[in-house]
Formats: structure tokens, C-alpha cells, sequence
């Protein structure tokens, strides 16, 4: 700086010499190389003259002035004047008192301090705010921001402090209506409950009345008396939820006809396709749908479930909120074959038998039935003992046995059995409903999920788990689906991801396989996977369906279904 003191002159010629030998006196301490400039820079000419006026600028000074922080080399000749001119503007509130240092900031926008407040002096002054529309000030004591009249009116207290005395509060219960008794309906003593009136509001409500009948000269107000009614006090029962007594199933055939030539029901598996549907499931290999061929309209209300026909396939059964369930033909004429009604309530879940000849369904009336597949007759009626909702229902695998599982909304697996229509044993460590029965290990043994986030494996009879799986991750898995290679079953997660477990022994999430691209969240979106164990498919909240590749878990194909969740 002493360099540019001594030997750089001003770039303006009007200036005498007298004045520049006066600037060389001028010690280095004093020049400014770098002055905070302020957007009004004065025109040099106009303080040449001595001019008044102040909302003049020179724009070109003004933009050589404002030079890039980043440069290294003066690009102009800057007038001695300007350099040791004092900072204009507000001062910065960042700069240090050494040199033009700039303190460190905590924050983007500069220096924050921390104050100690707790959550409970927050929002009552929050709420405070919100109703009166003033607040105490955290950092000066005892100041206020907002309305500050009605501060001062009402004494700066806060929504706390203004809440009325136990006095106050008795004298106001006290001009309030008895409730009344509760086996008392009308009259004198009738139960009001939470619909009684202060006696303010009654007297408001009489005058009103008054007010707005007009008697005329010769009339007199006459009071009508109220007769009360000798009503007797509503039992329990009337208002208890009643158990489905009726019992009365019945079923309606719709197809073109119920027997073909050969007298054979739509139960016999088809064989003039092009496909062998009696092969065994998997040898045959699968690939993935690219465009929509055929809808089925007949529901009225939201679809629950969808069961294909065992091993073959050429049936489609179909459970829904309108109570109703409905088997359709796949391959022929597409064409809705029967349905089913015996629930009063939604369909939660349907599963078919091992042999395909009967299915089960349960409902949010409490109830799980039997059917036969092909004359639509209810075999069995099932309840737990304590009369839950059931959520899912599974078949035995095993074509020897005839018992199946139901996961309950009371936290219960219970297991029945089709012949005797008892219950035989019950698993009871869940704390929330069960989702998802799956058997795995050669149906020795099945794998439950719930609302509480947990897996829990069991072996088949035996009411104690043999693992238990619960991590701060995991989210509901709400559906499943199992490997045809009987290793792994993928289960739908409620983060918008499928994720995958061993069904071995050792039970253990396979962190390498997880299936994403698809939401799901909120929603209780089924997830399969194909019999060549190629590819997984799922549902979508946005109306898509979602197909996966199982070794990659990279999505091959996306395509849109429906308006609504799939």
C-alpha cells in the first residue's frame, strides 16, 4: 500500500499538484485498499463542484468500483481519494476489528445463538400468540412483540395464566343442566349427557321463542303443557352388535351352460388350448404381460383378493367388499361361471383347498366358511372364541389333512379343523393383528407377519415360535408371496419396497434382494411371484403394475391397470 501512496498519482488531471504532495503525507495505516462501497457511489464530478444533489450516480465508476473478490491485478487506475475515502453505508456486523477479517459464521445467513426454552413454554406462547396475538420476546426480558395494546390491557399473561380458577370453574358447572338418568328416554330427569344446556343459553333460547310469536290485543300467552312419555329404559341389546343368526347361503350359476356334452362341470381342466395346463407348474416357461386383453366387470365394490385354480390355473376366484365372491373362467368365453353370498360384510381374504373342490373365505362379519367350488354350497360355518375379524386364511398344503389357519385382528393364528369344525390349536405371541400365514420347509413349518413389525416363524402344532424377527427398520409386511424353489419368500414391506427372507432355517433377510420402484405405502398391495420363479409381480397405489427380474431385481416392465391402487 506504501507503493501505491508514493508513486501512483490520480487519474484525474483537474486535481493540483499541492493536493497530491498533501496525499504523500498521509501515513499507510490509513488507506482503506478494499473499502466496503455501498451501492451510492457519488459522482466524482458533482463532488468536484461541490454540488448537493445525492441520487446521482456514475454508473461506470459504480461497475469498476465494484471489482470480483477473486481478482489479483487493479484493472483501474482508483483515484487516491477513493482509496483512503472512510466506508459508506451500514456497518457489517461480520467484520472484525483486525483489518477486514470477517467473523465465522454458524449459520447461512450468519451468526445464531442458542436459547434455552422448553416445549412447554413454546407453545403456550405459541398459543398465545395464535389467540390474543401477542408474545413475550425471548431475547429482551420482559418485552412483548405483536399487539402490544391488548398486552398491556390484559397484562401480558399468557393462555396459561388466563385459564379460570377452580372457583370459577365450579360456579360455571354449577349454572350447567343435571345430565340427567340414563334409564330415563323423555320427560322429567331424561339423560342429556353431554348435550346440557347452561342455564344462560336457556333463558336465551325462551326469550327467543317469545320473540318470535306476536300475540295480538285480546290474546292471552298460554303455556302448553309437555306430556311426558312413559317410555321404557333401552336394554343393552339394542344397541350390541348382533351375531349373523341367519345362516343362509345361496349361490347363482351364470355361465352359458353348467354341463358340457360330456356332462363334465367347469371344474374339469380344458384341454383343447394351446398350453398344457396339467403339467407340472414351473417346467413350463413364463413371460411377462404387455398389453390388456380382457376385463372382468361384475363387483360393485372394491376387490379384496384374487385366487387362481391350483396347478392348473383355469379358474379365477374373486373376493370383494360387496360381499360377494365370484369364480370366473380364464381361457373360454371369460365369462363369470358363479357366485357365492353368505357374508353380510367385506370379503377380507379367500384361499382355495389343495384339491381346488372347496375354498374358505372370511369376512369382517366374523364369520369363515366352507364352500364347495363347484355346486356353491356352504359346507362349514367357523368363529373364533373371540368372535375377531379375520384377516388372512390359509389351507393346509398338504392333500392329506384338512385343516387351515386363520390370522385374526385379535393378535391369533387359530387352526380348525374342516370335519370336526373345532378349533384345534391356537398361536397366540403377536401383538397386533397377523397379516400373512405362509408354510414353508415342506409345510413343516409357516412364517407369520403383523401390525406390530414382526416376523415370527413357527413350527406346524407347536404354539411357540422358533424365531422371532423385529428390527428399528422394518415396516409392516402386509402381503407374501413363496418361491417355487422353497428357499425364500418375498414379502410386500410398507416403504415402497419388497423384501426378501430365507425360509430355511436360519430365517435371516437376504439384504442383496430387494424389489423398488413401485408405492405401496398405505396400502395392503398383494405381491407374486410366477411358478418358474423368473419374476416378481405387485400392485401399485397409482394404478400400475409392477414386474421384476428375481436375480437382478432390476424392473423390466411397468404398465398401467386400473385408475385406482392395484
Amino acid at each position: 500500500m506504501a507503493l501505491l501512496g508514493d508513486q501512483y498519482a490520480s487519474s484525474d488531471e483537474d486535481t493540483p499538484k499541492s493536493g497530491a504532495m498533501h496525499d504523500r503525507t498521509t501515513t499507510a495505516t490509513s488507506i482503506v485498499a478494499a473499502p466496503d462501497v455501498s451501492l451510492d457511489v457519488w459522482s466524482h464530478y458533482l463532488k468536484r463542484s461541490g454540488a448537493t444533489v445525492n441520487s446521482v450516480q456514475d454508473p461506470m465508476r459504480l461497475q469498476l468500483m465494484l471489482a470480483k473478490p477473486t481478482d489479483t491485478a487493479l484493472i483501474y487506475n482508483v483515484p487516491y481519494a477513493d482509496l483512503a475515502r472512510p466506508a459508506q453505508g451500514p456497518s457489517n456486523p461480520y467484520k472484525t476489528t483486525q483489518g477486514n477479517a470477517l467473523k465465522r459464521k454458524n449459520a447461512l445467513t450468519g451468526d445464531a445463538q442458542e436459547a434455552a426454552i422448553s416445549d412447554a413454554t413454546f407453545t403456550a406462547q405459541h398459543r398465545t400468540f395464535q389467540s390474543l396475538g401477542y408474545t413475550k420476546d425471548p431475547s429482551i426480558h420482559g418485552a412483548f412483540v405483536g399487539d402490544l395494546t391488548k398486552a398491556q390491557a390484559l397484562g401480558g399473561r399468557d393462555i396459561i395464566q388466563m385459564r379460570p380458577s377452580k372457583e370459577a370453574s365450579a360456579a360455571l358447572r354449577r349454572k350447567r343442566q343435571k345430565k340427567g338418568d340414563v334409564s330415563i328416554v323423555d320427560g322429567e330427569g331424561a339423560y342429556k349427557g353431554p348435550w346440557a344446556r347452561y342455564q344462560d343459553d336457556q333463558i336465551y333460547e325462551d326469550e327467543a321463542a317469545l320473540g318470535a310469536e306476536e300475540l295480538a290485543s285480546d290474546e292471552e300467552y298460554i303455556e302448553e303443557a309437555i306430556v311426558p312419555a312413559r317410555s321404557t329404559a333401552a336394554t343393552k341389546l339394542v344397541s350390541d352388535y348382533q351375531d349373523d343368526l341367519t345362516n343362509t347361503e345361496t349361490t347363482e350359476f351364470h355361465g352359458t351352460a353348467q354341463y358340457d356334452y360330456q356332462g363334465r362341470t367347469y371344474m374339469h381342466v380344458p384341454q383343447d388350448l394351446d398350453i398344457d395346463l396339467r403339467s407340472e407348474p414351473g417346467t413350463q416357461k413364463n413371460y411377462i404381460p404387455k398389453k390388456h386383453i380382457h376385463t372382468w366387470k361384475s363387483h360393485v365394490k372394491a376387490i379384496n383378493a384374487l385366487r387362481f385354480f391350483p396347478d392348473s390355473g383355469h379358474l379365477l376366484l374373486s373376493a370383494s367388499a360387496d360381499t360377494k365372491v365370484k369364480l370366473w373362467d380364464v381361457y373360454h368365453n371369460r365369462e363369470l361361471l358363479r357366485t357365492y353370498s353368505g357374508h353380510t360384510k367385506s370379503v377380507t381374504d379367500t384361499t382355495f383347498s389343495p384339491t381346488g373342490t372347496h375354498f374358505l373365505t372370511g369376512s369382517y362379519d366374523r364369520h369363515l366358511k366352507l364352500w364347495d367350488t363347484e355346486t356353491g354350497a356352504c359346507i362349514s360355518r367357523f368363529q373364533t372364541s373371540t368372535k375377531a375379524v379375520p384377516h388372512v386364511v390359509r389351507f393346509h398344503p398338504s392333500t392329506d389333512t384338512h385343516e387351515f389357519l386363520a390370522g385374526t385382528s385379535d393378535k391369533k393364528i387359530v387352526q380348525f379343523d374342516t370335519r370336526s369344525g373345532e378349533m384345534t390349536q391356537e398361536y397366540d405371541h403377536h401383538l397386533q393383528a397377523v397379516n400373512t400365514i405362509t408354510f414353508v420347509d415342506d409345510n413343516r413349518r409357516f412364517i407369520t407377519t403383523s401390525d406390530d413389525k414382526s416376523l415370527r416363524a413357527w413350527e406346524y402344532n407347536i404354539p411357540v415360535p422358533i424365531k422371532y424377527i423385529a428390527e428399528p427398520y422394518m415396516y409392516s409386511l402386509v402381503r407374501a408371496a413363496a418361491h417355487p424353489n422353497g428357499k425364500s419368500v418375498a414379502f410386500q414391506s410398507g416403504d415402497n419396497q419388497i423384501v426378501v427372507y430365507a425360509s430355511t432355517d436360519r430365517f435371516r433377510q437376504n439384504r442383496k434382494k430387494s424389489f423398488r420402484g413401485h408405492n405401496n405405502a398405505g396400502y395392503a398391495i398383494d405381491v407374486g411371484i410366477s411358478p418358474d420363479g423368473q419374476f416378481v409381480m405387485s400392485g401399485d397405489s397409482g394404478g400400475w403394475v409392477c414386474f421384476w427380474d428375481w436375480k437382478t431385481c432390476k424392473m423390466w416392465h411397468k404398465m398401467m391397470a386400473h385408475e385406482g391402487a392395484v
